[in-house]
C-alpha cells in the first residue's frame, strides 16, 4: 500500500512577533492526506502561533514567519492571503468560538460559503450534510448565536468552515471551555468528518488526553520548538508525556527541559 501524500509541510519556521518577540524556532511537521495530526502542548507553547503561520493570519497580530518554509500541496504558501488559502482548500476554525452574535446559527453557517462558486444547489446540499454531522445546529438554526450553549457555537465555528467545502481544516482549541461529553462529541464529530469526508485535520489542543484519543500523530511543542513527535498510540503510551501532559506519574517536574536523564537532556537541548 503506498503511503499518503503530504498535504501541509512546514519546514524550520520562525515567527517573531513586533519584530522582536521570536515566537517559534524552528518548528517542522507534516500533515499527510486525510490524517489527522494533533498539535500539542501548554499555554504559550506556540500551537496557535503555529496554526497562525500556516493560515497566514499573522500580520494582524503584527507576527511574520522569517524563516523556513510552508507548503500547501507542495505550493509555496506563505505569500498567499487567508481567502486565497480557503480557495485552496485550507480554512482554520479559530479558538474561542467566532461566530456572529447577532446572525442566526443558519446565517452564520451561510457565511462560511461566500466564495463557493457552485451554484445554490451545492451549497444548500453541504448545508444539510453539516445539519446531518451537527443535529443540535438543525434545532438551533433560527436562534441567534448570542444566545446559544457555548458546544453550540464551537459546532457551528466547525460547521461554517465546512460550508466552504474545505480539503484541510485548521482547529485551534475545540475542547476549551466546553464540557467533557460536549468535548467528546466534538472530537466524534471530527472523526466522522474524517472518515466519511476525508477532511484532513491539523488541531492545537491543550486536552493532551483528548487529542491523542483521536489523532493518528501527534506534535509536542513546548517553548516554541517541537520537543516530540510520533504516532499517536506511542505517544499516548510514552512515559514522560504521560507524566507532563496526561498527568500520571510524578508531579515535581513541570517541563522537559527539568528531565535529568542525559540522553533525554541532550535530545530536548539538542
Amino acid at each position: 500500500m503506498s503511503s499518503p501524500s503530504i498535504v501541509l509541510n512546514v519546514n524550520g519556521i520562525e515567527v517573531i512577533y513586533n519584530h522582536v518577540i521570536l515566537v517559534l524556532k524552528g518548528v517542522s511537521l507534516v500533515v499527510p492526506e486525510g490524517g489527522i495530526v494533533a498539535l500539542l502542548g501548554g499555554n504559550g507553547a506556540g500551537k496557535t502561533t503555529t496554526l497562525r503561520a500556516v493560515s497566514n493570519l499573522l500580520a494582524g497580530e503584527r507576527g511574520a514567519v522569517t524563516k523556513g518554509s510552508i507548503e500547501l500541496r507542495g505550493e509555496r504558501i506563505e505569500a498567499l492571503s487567508p481567502s486565497e488559502l480557503v480557495k485552496r482548500g485550507l480554512i482554520q476554525v479559530m479558538e474561542g468560538r467566532h461566530c456572529f452574535a447577532h446572525l442566526t446559527i443558519e446565517d452564520n453557517l451561510m457565511t462560511g460559503a461566500y466564495t463557493r462558486k457552485d451554484g445554490k444547489a451545492a451549497i444548500a446540499e453541504t448545508l444539510e450534510k453539516v445539519y446531518a454531522y451537527f443535529p443540535r445546529l438543525k434545532t438551533r438554526r433560527t436562534s441567534q448565536a448570542a444566545y446559544t450553549s457555548g458546544g453550540e457555537q464551537q459546532m457551528c465555528a466547525i460547521g461554517r468552515a465546512l460550508m466552504a467545502n474545505p480539503t484541510m481544516v485548521l482547529l485551534d482549541e475545540p475542547s476549551m471551555g466546553l464540557a467533557p461529553q460536549i468535548v467528546e462529541e466534538v472530537f466524534e464529530i471530527v472523526k466522522d468528518l474524517n472518515t466519511k469526508e476525508r477532511v484532513t485535520f491539523l488541531l492545537a489542543e491543550q486536552n493532551t488526553n483528548m487529542a491523542l484519543r483521536y489523532a493518528d500523530y501527534g506534535y509536542i511543542l513546548e517553548n516554541g520548538r517541537i520537543v516530540m513527535d510520533g504516532e499517536a498510540r506511542s505517544l499516548r503510551e510514552n512515559e514522560d508525556v504521560k507524566e507532563f501532559y496526561l498527568g500520571v506519574g510524578g508531579a515535581d517536574r513541570k517541563s522537559f527541559r527539568d528531565v535529568k536523564s542525559y540522553k533525554r537532556r541532550k535530545r530536548w537541548l539538542a
